[in-house]
């Protein structure tokens, strides 16, 4: 693996599956997401076998001092990692943060996302059995993978931390619907960010005492919350809206029958107004509900509620919490304002991507 691939960091860290101050029927991991007002910790765990939802086991918040962060930047490195680890000490069973999956993000404006359609020949085109993830000489990708990484940050590749991974399989274009002939093309995902973001947050969690698993974008990690907590409603939607709203944006995406049909993002992406762009993801059929996380403050200032956003989609709109996944877990004394706090989205899906891996 290239030293450059820092974005999915220690792959198969064998300290993981040894912890004996963890449940061996449980898989355990914690999502840290670092805001400009506060660090916020989410420790999920969820059985290793049969279809149980995932438990929030324990959660909550530490401020920080303005001027900590500024954009991506950990200005004061020392106050995050303090609040991180003010935070893992009140975790009852804080000496198993060692052994356990954690994972921090990055800001969604500071990484770059393409995808692409696997070559038609070439060692790196052998897929096997349809899955993501299951190409042959994926790791022969990377001179292509890192040209366009370079193209598109506008940085050298040593000042980058450059992933992909296998995606979801298209169908070759004017293929004959039957045609043995023709098979199915898979896809690969490239993520690329300055490599300074990424290794600000592993000294940060390394002065907290912890060593990271991986490291995510933001928006990733919300949209991996809205649509756990969406298809685990007591009514679970066919076609729905998630939107987080972010300090750095409001991301926004269609999902119908678990795949993403369409995404919007302001500022920053080709929509002028944030109105129109989330209209955009109602324009291909009617939406049964929307869900919000994020900073509803930053929805405030530029004049949105609830309300509207159901407005401009035409549906219903319920704010994100961990709440429905508290049951049974342990919780900090103040459970009540954190468990309904919808800012909570990003933590929550780092450690949702933990113990579902």
């Amino acid at each position: 693996m290239s030293t450059a691939r820092l974005l999915l960091l220690l792959r198969g860290n064998p300290m993981l599956m040894r912890n004996k101050l963890l449940s061996a029927v449980r898989r355990f991991a914690a999502g840290i997401d670092v805001s400009p007002r506060e660090v916020r910790l989410v420790i999920a765990s969820r059985r290793r076998r049969g279809g149980v939802p995932v438990r929030v086991e324990w959660l909550g918040a530490a401020p920080l001092a303005a001027g900590a962060m500024s954009g991506a930047h950990l200005v004061d490195r020392a106050a995050v990692a303090a609040a991180l680890s003010s935070l893992c000490a009140r975790w009852p069973r804080r000496r198993a943060m060692r052994g356990m999956h954690c994972a921090m993000a990055v800001p969604g404006g500071t990484t770059a996302i393409a995808t692409f359609e696997m070559p038609a020949a070439g060692p790196s085109a052998r897929w096997r059995g349809g899955r993501p993830g299951t190409i042959d000489g994926l790791d022969e990708l990377e001179p292509t993978m890192l040209d366009e990484a370079e193209r598109l940050c506008g940085l050298e590749r040593d000042a980058l931390s450059v992933d992909w991974w296998a995606g979801d399989c298209g169908v070759v274009p004017g293929a004959a619907a039957g045609d043995s002939a023709v098979q199915a093309r898979p896809r690969v995902t490239l993520a690329a960010a300055p490599r300074l973001h990424l290794e600000a947050r592993v000294e940060v969690a390394a002065a907290a005492g912890i060593a990271l698993a991986a490291v995510d974008g933001e928006p990733s990690a919300a949209l991996r919350a809205l649509v756990y907590a969406a298809e685990h409603a007591p009514q679970p939607a066919r076609r729905y809206a998630a939107i987080w709203a972010g300090y750095d944006g409001v991301y926004g995406w269609c999902v119908s029958e678990g795949a993403v049909d369409a995404s919007v993002r302001f500022p920053g992406g080709e929509h002028a107004d944030l109105d129109l762009a989330l209209r955009t993801l109602a324009e291909n059929g009617a939406l049964d509900r929307a869900l919000v996380g994020g900073d509803f403050g930053l929805l405030a200032r530029v004049g949105l509620t609830l309300a509207d956003i159901g407005e401009r989609l035409g549906c219903g709109v319920a704010p994100f919490e961990c709440a429905p996944f508290c049951c049974g877990g342990v919780v900090p004394a103040k459970p009540t304002a954190w468990k309904h706090d919808a800012s909570f989205a990003v933590a929550f899906g780092l450690a949702l991507r933990g113990v579902m891996q």
